[in-house]
């Protein structure tokens, strides 16, 4: 099992190591990476992380070698607690990219949809192949896919199980970025610290109140929106305000 950290100032890698297997992801690995991204999301001077996969391949899913041999080494299925991936129930209060190169498939596919982001390079093949082999998602796929693509495009993806490859990815909204081969894990980086380098609190309260609308209805949301947003304001107005007025930020950089 390994599962391995980088930290590049602010940010920092998560690299599922297993290409043997595609990066598949057994127990240990899926304990590994809830493990890696709670001390990510407590770690103060963390802002952006970046997943990925070595050997070519984002994750190929579940080790479903695992689930046979069932020593232990098995995915965990319980309504509670971590999900069966690792991370995929948690939302972090900071952001997460996805460099995909290679399969993002079945519970890998669910991994990706998890991040906030996804960068992807020409290699990439999205898919829910588990279901050739009858294996449902369960790691919120059939939630964040429609979220992201649209109910008829995930749906086409969730009955069909075929492969979505880099451009279509791209045209549907499932994948953010495309870069030439081997690029991904390099450009979702300079992604991770560019988003690093602006002002955290309103980035991060602007973020959780595009999560936590989801839950509520229009009105709600608006109102959780200005509650979110005026905290930030309580404290920075004038800083921010005096920012603007000094020239900062213009042309897309940083204040």
């Amino acid at each position: 099992m390994s599962i391995e950290v980088e930290r590049d100032g602010a940010v920092w890698t998560v690299t599922i190591d297993n290409p043997a297997a595609r990066n598949a992801v057994d127990r240990a690995h899926a304990d590994a990476l809830a493990s890696a991204f709670r001390a990510f999301d407590t770690d103060a001077a963390a802002r952006a992380a970046v997943l990925t996969g070595s050997g070519g391949h984002f994750c190929a899913g579940a080790d479903l070698k695992a689930v046979v041999r069932r020593d232990g080494s098995e995915n965990r299925l319980s309504e509670s607690g971590d999900g069966p991936m690792g991370p995929s129930r948690l939302l972090l209060s900071k952001p997460v990219i996805a460099a995909v190169a290679g399969y993002a498939v079945a519970g890998g596919l669910e991994l990706s949809l998890w991040c906030d982001l996804r960068v992807v390079d020409e290699t990439a093949v999205f898919g829910v192949f588990s279901r050739r082999f009858g294996i449902p998602l369960v790691d919120g796929g059939t939630v964040r896919l429609p979220r992201l693509v649209g109910m008829g495009r995930a749906l086409d993806m969730i009955l069909t199980g075929r492969a979505v490859g880099a451009a279509e990815a791209l045209a549907i909204g499932l994948a953010n970025r495309v870069v030439p081969r081997g690029e991904a894990k390099t450009a979702a980086q300079a992604l991770a610290h560019q988003i690093a380098q602006f002002p955290q609190s309103c980035l991060l309260a602007d973020r959780r109140s595009a999560y936590e609308q989801w839950e509520l209805g229009n009105a709600e949301a608006i109102a959780n929106e200005f509650r979110l947003g005026k905290a930030v304001l309580d404290r920075e107005w004038d800083t921010s305000a005096r920012a603007f007025v000094q020239g900062r930020g213009r042309g897309g950089a940083p204040a």
